[in-house]
């Protein structure tokens, strides 16, 4: 992000009031607020109790990754996420074809790739997990897919590549080895980090406490996962393994997601990708419309995302199943949007924050940000 005095200036001039339409486009624009969302928040939705897709009864809704594309484009995000599978024909094999397709149609609505996420879940025979997988055939497939998946994010495009192990985890006591189970974890991270390193991407994976998986996830913390990324960096040398943070994951197993930031960066372990959203404490994975829960909390991760320097792209992972999805991404950004605003405008008062800080005084604290949440 882009942040002066100047600039910070401007908030309440040229970006006073509520954010929306050309005002709020400009004000990303201003502050270099980099904003993406994942392909599958533009397409079809579906879950367990509708397996078939919530959006079947409309005859003009088509589920191409071009159409996902285009929505994406009209919703006015100028990023967006993909999974790998997208690139594959039937036989596992990287389909050029659908290469080429994806990024004419990237020049085409101006959008630019951002990050590739490695599915290694949806395909049955990954229930039983992907890189961790107990079948060594399986586990060596998973990575030789997660290797596959690094180059296609450097011929699409993508900045990083991502790697959130669904399917890898237990649901129940004594399942698994947890040791065992970890070390095969890591060791796949380190190979897919070391092709990363060499095609010059960003490596990270994204934490979460269960879902698939109803036990555990491998990596269910940020914590654990940034502690991971030390080990791998460690074997692999350099620091580019890093995490993936997804905002309803950390509401999941109710850690504070702001405080996340910080220790991430007093560790340093690097933020390779954000994921927005809106779920509530100790839920499932809602990935409902992104600004729609708690605006304090959401206003103080945006303030430690300025505080801490993170200059990547913020991504929404939402999954709005009744909601049109154009509509629920132009929302996502604009409530996100607003409370960035927020964000700015406490960060440009940061020595009266850290004072009233110093001072031990919770009054003083919520006195100084008041106003600003309520009324900005």
């Amino acid at each position: 992000m882009q942040v002066t005095a100047e600039k910070l200036a401007k908030l309440t001039t040229e970006y006073a009031g509520y954010l929306e339409g050309d005002k709020l486009d400009a004000f990303f624009r201003e502050f270099g607020i980099k904003f993406a969302a994942g392909h599958w928040a533009a397409g079809e939705f579906a879950d367990r109790f509708n397996p078939i897709g919530y959006n079947v009864h409309r005859p003009d809704f088509r589920d191409t990754v071009v159409d996902q594309i285009a929505r994406v484009a009209q919703a006015g995000i100028e990023g967006i996420e993909f999974h790998d599978v997208l690139f594959l024909n039937e036989k596992g094999e990287i389909d050029d074809a659908k290469i080429a397709e994806v990024k004419d149609a990237l020049a085409h609505y101006k959008v630019t790739p951002t990050n590739m996420n490695i599915n290694v879940w949806t395909n049955s025979i990954y229930r039983m997990g992907g890189i961790t997988n107990p079948d060594p055939a399986i586990r060596k497939r998973a990575l030789e897919q997660c290797l596959q998946a690094v180059e296609i994010a450097q011929r699409v495009g993508c900045q990083s590549v991502s790697l959130w192990p669904g399917s890898d985890g237990w649901d129940y006591n004594f399942e698994v080895n947890y040791g065992v189970q970890l070390d095969w974890f890591i060791e796949g991270c380190v190979e897919i980090n070391k092709k990363a390193m060499a095609a010059g991407l960003k490596f990270g994976t994204e934490a979460k406490l269960k879902e698939p998986r109803e036990g555990n996830m491998v990596i269910a913390t940020t914590a654990k996962a940034a502690l991971v990324a030390k080990e791998v960096n460690a074997i692999c040398g350099g620091n580019n393994m890093g995490v993936t943070i997804d905002y309803g994951h950390e509401q999941m197993y109710g850690d504070e997601p702001a405080a996340q930031l910080y220790m991430l960066k007093r560790f340093g372990v690097p933020i390779t990708n954000f994921h927005v959203n809106t779920a509530k404490y100790h839920s499932n994975d809602e990935d409902r419309v992104t600004g729609t829960g708690d605006i304090w909390k959401l206003v103080d991760f945006c303030y430690a995302a300025i505080d801490t320097g993170y200059d990547g792209w913020f991504g929404e992972d939402q999954f709005t199943y009744r909601m049109e999805q154009v509509k629920a991404m132009r929302l996502s950004k604009e409530l996100f949007g607003n409370a960035m605003k927020k964000a700015l405008l406490i960060y440009a008062r940061k020595d009266e924050l850290e004072k009233a800080r110093l001072s031990g005084d919770q009054g003083a604290v919520l006195d100084v940000v008041k106003r600003i949440i309520y009324t900005a």
